[in-house]
């Protein structure tokens, strides 16, 4: 790990232009949503967290890594570990987009921590996202990722049991149809989603992967659906990997007013916490 520099890296930017189309739109809420009638039309606001998929990486399949992620060592610096997750997020909505909007992202990489331990190697990076729209800068969202080893066995962390009481509770279906369409809608190669040889002799998890970023939009589904409104500002980070073989529980507390805390989870342990709020910053 000391090989690398990697505060060399802090401070790069990247920009990119995407933009979610109605048919894009139709394909979220195919994924995302049991009623097509929900699918937002050109000019309607999009459902906070759709601009995960306004960015698509077009990097050439020849060279994608073996895992199927894009090659560290352009804007993500090269961390010489083998299992890559996106870890946590945070995020302030200023105002909503909108279906068809053109949008600018610029990415900061704010720090790069080696939290490494004589038994555990670990490096986090964390990266800040302005997503611009036509009106101007509209979501401040910072992601953090971790790097770790792949160990010969897959030890999961402790398990944290999910509330006994909830403002909302509710199941959703995970099975591999929709692992698939959520990696073909953010454009996410990462075989841990899809390839169940890969995921179980590679990366030696029990099963194929729930993707983080789809507990975060079906948790933050059920923010809105419970209060109403979207938030302004939205947080999340993953307690416990989720995996193929069992329903997803979706859980929505008080937490204080104006906030909801929310979990996801299997077999009565959280995958995910988050939180969401109404007029205050995350």
């Amino acid at each position: 790990m000391d090989a690398v520099n990697f505060t060399a890296w802090e401070g790069k930017q990247s920009t990119s232009t995407g933009c979610v189309t109605a048919q894009s739109a139709a394909l979220i809420a195919a994924t995302l949503r049991s009623d097509l009638d929900d699918a937002p039309g050109d000019g309607d606001a999009l459902p906070p967290l759709w601009h995960w998929c306004a960015f698509p990486q077009s990097i050439p399949y020849c060279d994608l890594a073996s895992d199927g992620h894009p090659p560290l060592g352009a804007f993500l610096p090269p961390v010489p570990l083998s299992r890559r997750m996106w870890a946590s997020g945070r995020l302030t909505f200023h105002a909503p987009l909108h279906v068809g909007d053109i949008l600018t992202r610029t990415s900061t990489l704010r720090a790069v921590s080696d939290k490494s331990t004589p038994d555990r190697p670990m490096v986090f990076v964390t990266v800040d996202h302005a997503i611009s729209g036509p009106e101007g800068v509209v979501i401040e969202e910072q992601q953090t990722i971790v790097y770790q080893d792949i160990a010969p066995i897959f030890t999961p962390p402790a398990k944290r049991p999910m509330p006994d009481t909830a403002r909302h509770a509710s199941t959703q279906t995970v099975d591999s149809p929709r692992l698939f369409r959520f990696s073909a809608i953010t454009f996410n190669a990462h075989k841990i989603h899809y390839d169940r040889p890969y995921a179980r002799d590679v990366e030696h998890y029990p099963d194929l992967v729930i993707h983080g970023p789809l507990q975060a939009m079906l948790l933050m589904q059920v923010a809105v659906d419970t209060h109403g409104t979207p938030p302004t500002g939205f947080e999340f980070r993953g307690v416990h990997p989720m995996f193929l073989g069992a329903d997803l529980d979706l859980m929505a507390c008080d937490h204080t007013e104006g906030c909801l805390q929310l979990y996801s989870g299997q077999l009565g342990h959280q995958g995910m916490q988050a939180r969401a709020n109404w007029g205050t910053t995350a």
